[in-house]
């Protein structure tokens, strides 16, 4: 790849979207890409642990803390009462890459592919989202009108999403207008 692209991975809640990602980023990475991941949550998480340094700073007060070894570094941003980040603000933190792949985020502008699981009992979401470019399913959609793939054929699937993911900057730049990012 000669410019970084994204694509999301969305579906309902059980389908299987963070399954299919931890197969589906070896299978990139094997391919000789930097792949990065962004992640939505609904609900409050933490990535610190009660008692570590980073913790107790948060606990103190500390609006945003960077934890930093030899081998990674993380920023805590806390949010408290304010706006929760968008798409396009999260992506503009990110680090050089290949390809960026976002799961959830499922009502944003960005080029998707749906993670659908029958089992799941939900319809699916690519008949109302003309952004889902692609559907990894264990059921056939045959009047989808866009490409279908099995859940368990991540070659397939590592060749859909490099097929069908989008320049990061056009991303960007619609997410950004949408949000009135411009300032």
């Amino acid at each position: 790849m000669t410019a970084p692209r994204i694509i999301g991975l969305a579906g309902w809640s059980g389908a299987g979207k963070t399954t299919l990602l931890t197969r589906l980023i070896p299978a990139l990475v094997a391919r000789g890409l930097r792949v990065a991941t962004l992640k939505h949550a609904h609900h409050e998480f933490d990535v610190d642990q009660p008692g570590k340094d980073s913790h107790r700073h948060r606990e103190a007060g500390a609006g945003e803390v960077i934890v930093s070894s030899a081998r990674r570094w993380v920023q805590i941003h806390e949010v408290a009462d304010g706006r929760e980040a968008t798409l396009a603000d999260l992506l503009q933190r990110l680090s050089p890459c290949d390809l960026v792949l976002v799961e959830g985020f499922k009502r944003e502008a960005h080029a998707k592919l749906e993670v659908h699981r029958a089992a799941n009992g939900r319809p699916p979401l690519h008949p109302g989202d003309p952004r889902i470019v692609g559907v990894a399913s264990d059921t056939v959609f045959p009047e989808a009108g866009v490409p279908v793939v099995g859940l368990d054929a991540i070659a397939a699937i590592a060749d859909l999403v490099l097929a069908r993911s989008e320049p990061f900057a056009a991303t960007l730049d619609r997410l950004g207008r949408r949000h009135g990012a411009a300032e």
